[in-house]
């Protein structure tokens, strides 16, 4: 037995007699396992915003960090003796760290040991989704355990440090924060948030929050808080194991005097084991902006308080150790009698990571809805080739999440919104889910064919019907859709859209077999008998002339007009469901044709990323499709030469990002896409087993619905540009001085150019004069429009605003928000400040900020009266 190995056990026995953790098993379970290295750790994990990892091998190697890589620093301290040792974070720098001896990661949780010898810690991070009760599922708060213990038979002093930045709750260090404190029952609460709270702005891709407030607390019997100066705490700390006896006073620029939410403990004299914890939650006061709504988040639906909230946390602190224990072990046991060791720690590892790329809100009607969020990619919300990948997680875990994350997307699909004969793209950038019946981005016959596809796998997980009837008109346009278009699709983009669009896609045209064989499934179990011969029939019809124009000797090819493979990822869902369109040759075929293909980290997507002829050649796997691809193996060996080289990947790869689904297989320092909800996807192997399937989908207690319909889209009746009379822009390429948006600033000598006028609701575009040798080439712009308001404004008017991604626009010098992406133009979220500018009869200086050109962007601004309530 090893000397690790044997202080475990004594620590264990010491906490049996002593605290009667809930959290033994963790510690058991550990010393047994064989070492992996995860490319970044878990720590906090909720939401898009509350989602912070550490991305080094230990915990005191480097700064904490949001999945953006932003630093928000969580650090601790532990002082022995009168000695401060680093646990977390790399503050203060001549403070040495505790030698750290592993880190596990379970689906809940993860384990940190550390040990000199003389003293062992082990540090938890607990984030309790368990996802059969969304109660506490939604409750954003993470725990933080610290088990101290003696392991030379000898008693030390200790005293335990944990504080968190805040600078967790802004963007960027401009912000100016402010922070309080609050008793909230027998816990000591601390917070902090923007002084300037500017609800969902910024909103896109690689942004962080600048509204709500972050919370630490802990027992005020057991820990004493302060907030102040990061370094002043530090300082106090590790001199006397104690902080300062006062909060410093709030109001502090970020960058300027870097603030913390601290807690100080004493565990006195120890010489057996002690236990302390701490809470870190956030409000994040709306979670999404839908349809012009703002939404509470799920825990907010019945009225709750933040302090309520942390009270209740505190209050199934054991319970919950105990249950995420429980869940930890049981689904760890499934994964790997599903697809072996290795598999179940990657799908251990996505977990937190899918759950923490999803915003979960109340509808109207107290409904959940589950929002994704485009990580690393363009920060669209509840796209549906995003939801697709990720469903399995919520079809085998939670079916309840799994309606709530289509319900977004189909109750605008059912609205006066949605005008289109196929399923919707997206709804808008994260937080903001317009829903404004924009289709920029249009992917047709991919996304009918997802919902219809997930709509059938979800009766299939809950056994019931009834949750479609609200929305069977669309699904059914969308299979008469599919019947016309989808058997040898267009050019079009799929969802591997970063591979580019061309027609003909085989993978594709499986995507809508099945989805037609899905739709005539649901009419089966809707008692429409008729309906399911007919659309099973033309499913096996179409699957049948799909085998033979695909067929090109040993493979099935990517397109039907051109050589070269693909993983056919989207028939899997013929083994998952039951359908039975395809011949099972088919898929054994495809399994036994990628083998040649397969690299040391995984198997390329298709035959283009091998093209050595192409200047992009990467070899691009795409782990959730190599891992769907994996489970048409019909045995485990097969399934594990695909998924086994992944799991080398995470365990080696350089790029120390949470799991990537897309990275090149030759270079362990790409991981281009990463901390996205899609790896959800990971758990679809259990999905292939029936009794697994029902076993845990049946322990879901919810049957959500019915959900609330959207409000119709205003009507806008533009009055500002006036109808043929466009606003003249002067403009910039290069970049001028800081005043630039300020009404004084001289623009005389930047060139100028009309934009089209606002007589339709469409998307004017500046009519700018942009010089061929600048497009393309220009990577941003600068645009100034000096205008005379009317006389007299509408009582119910909007600020109008299109362009392209992250956009800025001021009025007077005061931002208003990042013009919203897409082709319609919509209604801008409007800060108190920026409102005022806007005064009847008043000159106003509209001044924009545009990315990557004028080649290719644009912005618009208008004054329009709506019908909206």
């Amino acid at each position: 037995m090893t000397t690790f190995s044997f202080r475990i056990q004594r620590l264990q026995k010491h906490l049996v007699c002593v605290l009667a953790l809930p959290f033994l098993g963790c510690l058991a379970a550990h010393a047994s396992d064989a070492p992996f290295r995860p490319p970044a750790v878990p720590l906090v994990a909720h939401s898009p915003y509350f989602s912070i990892w550490s991305e080094n091998d230990k915990l005191t190697d480097g700064t904490t960090r949001h999945w953006t890589t932003a630093e928000q620093p969580l650090e601790s301290l532990i002082r022995i003796d009168g000695k401060a040792y680093r646990l977390m974070g790399v503050e203060p720098g001549g403070v040495p760290a505790f030698p750290q001896v592993s880190v596990r990661v379970t689906p809940t949780s993860s384990i940190y040991d550390f040990d000199d010898t003389h003293v062992h810690v082990t540090l938890i991070f607990t984030s309790p989704l368990l996802p059969e009760d969304l109660d506490v599922l939604a409750r954003p708060v993470t725990y933080l355990t610290w088990i101290v213990g003696s392991v030379d038979q000898q008693a030390h002093n200790i005293q335990l440090y944990a504080s968190a930045s805040a600078g967790i709750c802004v963007d960027d260090g401009r912000k100016t924060v402010t922070w309080s404190r609050e008793t909230d029952g027998l816990l000591t609460a601390l917070k902090a948030g923007n002084a300037d709270q500017t609800l969902f702005d910024p909103r896109g891709d690689g942004t962080r929050i600048n509204w709500g407030y972050l919370y630490a607390a802990a027992p005020a019997s057991e820990a004493r808080g302060c907030i102040a100066a990061n370094g002043a705490l530090l300082d106090s700390f590790v001199k006397t194991g104690a902080l300062p006896t006062s909060d410093a006073a709030p109001g502090a620029t970020f960058n300027e005097k870097p603030a913390a939410l601290a807690f100080a403990f004493d565990l006195g004299s120890v010489n057996t084991t002690a236990l302390r914890h701490l809470l870190l939650g956030y409000d994040e006061t709306y979670e999404v902006q839908y349809g012009g709504q703002n939404l509470l988040p799920y825990w907010k639906r019945e009225g709750a308080t933040a302090s309520e909230m942390l009270q209740a946390a505190e209050k199934d602190y054991d319970d919950l150790g105990s249950r995420c224990h429980k869940f930890d072990n049981a689904l760890m046991a499934d994964l790997t009698m599903a697809g072996g060791a290795k598999y179940a720690q990657i799908c251990a590892l996505a977990y937190r990571e899918c759950l923490a790329a999803n915003g979960l809100a109340a509808d109207a009607n107290k409904q959940p809805m589950l929002f994704t969020k485009e990580n690393t990619s363009n920060g669209d919300i509840a796209t549906v080739d995003v939801i697709y990948p990720q469903a399995p997680i919520f079809l085998l875990l939670s079916p309840t999440l799994a309606k709530a994350s289509i319900a977004p997307v189909m109750v605008y699909a059912a609205s006066n919104r949605w005008k289109f004969p196929n399923a919707p793209h997206d709804l808008g950038t994260y937080p903001v889910a317009t829903a404004s019946g924009d289709a920029s981005e249009a992917m047709p016959v991919e996304e009918s064919g997802n919902l219809l596809i997930l709509c059938d796998a979800i009766v299939h997980a809950d056994g019931g019907t009834d949750f479609l009837t609200p929305w069977w008109a669309q699904l059914t346009q969308w299979a008469s859709f599919l019947e016309k278009y989808g058997l040898d699709p267009g050019d079009q983009l799929c969802t591997d859209d970063f591979m580019g669009g061309f027609a003909h896609n085989a993978n594709l045209s499986v995507k809508a077999i099945l989805a037609l064989a899905a739709y005539g499934d649901m009419c089966g179990q809707r008692g429409d008998a008729a309906g399911a011969k007919k659309y099973g029939d033309m499913a096996r019809v179409d699957a049948q002339h799909w085998t033979k124009v695909a067929r090109d000797g040993d493979h099935y090819r990517l397109a039907f007009d051109k050589p070269g493979w693909s993983q056919k990822y989207n028939l899997v869902w013929d083994k998952i469901l039951g359908l039975d369109i395809f011949p099972p040759e088919v898929a054994r075929t495809e399994i036994a044709s990628y083998m040649p293909h397969l690299q040391k980290y995984g198997l390329p997507l298709d035959a283009r990323t091998e093209d050595p002829k192409n200047p992009d050649h990467h070899a691009m796997v795409k782990s959730d499709w190599s891992t769907w691809t994996a489970t048409l193996a019909e045995n485990p060996a097969d399934f594990d030469r695909i998924e086994s080289p992944f799991y080398d990947y995470l365990n080696a790869t350089t790029a120390r990002n949470p799991v990537a689904d897309l990275y090149r297989a030759e270079s362990l320092a790409e991981g281009p896409m990463h901390a996205r909800p899609v790896v959800g996807g990971f758990f679809i192997k259990m999905l292939a087993d029936p009794a697994l399937w029902k076993k845990w989908a049946g322990a879901d207690p919810g049957n959500p619905g019915p959900w609330a319909p959207m409000p119709p889209l205003p009507t806008y009746t533009y009055f500002f540009p006036a109808p043929g009379q466009p606003l003249t822009w002067r403009y910039t390429r290069f970049t001028p001085a800081a005043n630039w948006a300020s009404p004084g600033f001289d623009d005389s000598k930047w060139e100028q150019g009309p934009n089209r006028s606002w007589e339709k609701e469409k998307a004017p575009k500046p009519d700018l004069t942009v010089p061929p040798e600048y497009k393309n080439v220009v990577k941003e712009a600068w645009m100034r429009a000096t205008v005379k308001l009317p006389a007299t404004l509408p009582a119910n008017f909007e600020l109008m605003l299109n362009g392209h991604y992250g956009n800025e626009v001021f009025l007077n010098g005061v931002r208003v928000a990042d013009a919203p992406y897409g082709d319609s133009p919509m209604p801008a979220i409007l800060h108190p400040d920026a409102q005022a500018q806007i005064k009847p009869g008043s000159t106003l200086v509209i001044a924009a900020h545009i990315h990557d050109g004028l080649g290719h962007s644009w912005v618009n601004v208008g004054l329009a009266g709506s019908d909206a309530p």
